[in-house]
């Protein structure tokens, strides 16, 4: 049976978040706290946690907990012009899938991302924000320059999660400055939304 159908039929499955807390909330694309030394693969546990860099690969479990908290992200710049619609075109540059999916459930009724004005596009031209996923590999640096270029000013650039942010276990992050950085292998949902809202001046 079609989401539409599912609606209609049990009534809005929507959440309220962000007006409310989320409702179940996977752990383990959190906040980490804690204190001890551990193994760190990507050197993300030094002097305290590093959120661009971690993996959530639980090796530094039981000395770093998750929290709960989904608010790991960071906007260095938004643009109140794309409040009432904000336009993204996303670009996979080298991931596993992970982010491509969890970008994805923002279009399920559980998140509804329009009823915040946030749409995908198809063509960059038509976008007002470039969302970058994955490390950089060598196919996809000329695609990823011409996506850029094409999109017009003014526009904002999304890194979203660990390989895009600072290249994470596989290799180098894409050559491009991130107005947005949303942090988690892959984020979570709850985190991708609300970093959304921000880039966009809510």
């Amino acid at each position: 049976m079609s989401w539409f159908l599912k609606g209609i039929k049990r009534g809005i499955k929507t959440e309220k978040f962000p007006k409310e807390e989320p409702l179940d909330v996977a752990p383990w694309s959190t906040e980490l706290k804690g204190e001890g030394k551990v193994d760190c693969p990507t050197n993300a546990i030094d002097n305290g946690w590093e959120k661009e860099k971690c993996i959530f690969c639980r090796r530094c479990f039981p000395e770093y907990k998750p929290t709960g908290n989904v608010n790991i992200f960071g906007v260095e710049k938004n643009n109140t012009t794309f409040k009432r619609s904000f336009y993204i075109y996303p670009i996979d540059v080298g991931t596993c899938g992970g982010c491509n999916l969890e970008l994805k459930l923002l279009t399920s009724p559980q998140y509804d991302m329009s009823r915040f004005g946030i749409f995908f596009t198809n063509t960059p031209r038509h976008a007002d924000a470039l969302l970058v996923m994955g490390i950089m590999t060598e196919g996809m640096r000329e695609a990823l320059m011409r996506a850029y270029e094409a999109i017009p000013e003014p526009k904002l650039v999304i890194l979203l999660g660990t390989c895009a942010i600072s290249g994470g276990l596989l290799g180098l992050p894409p050559e491009i400055k991130g107005d947005v950085k949303i942090a988690g292998c892959p984020p979570n949902p709850y985190t991708i939304l609300k970093a959304l809202m921000e880039a966009k001046g809510d």
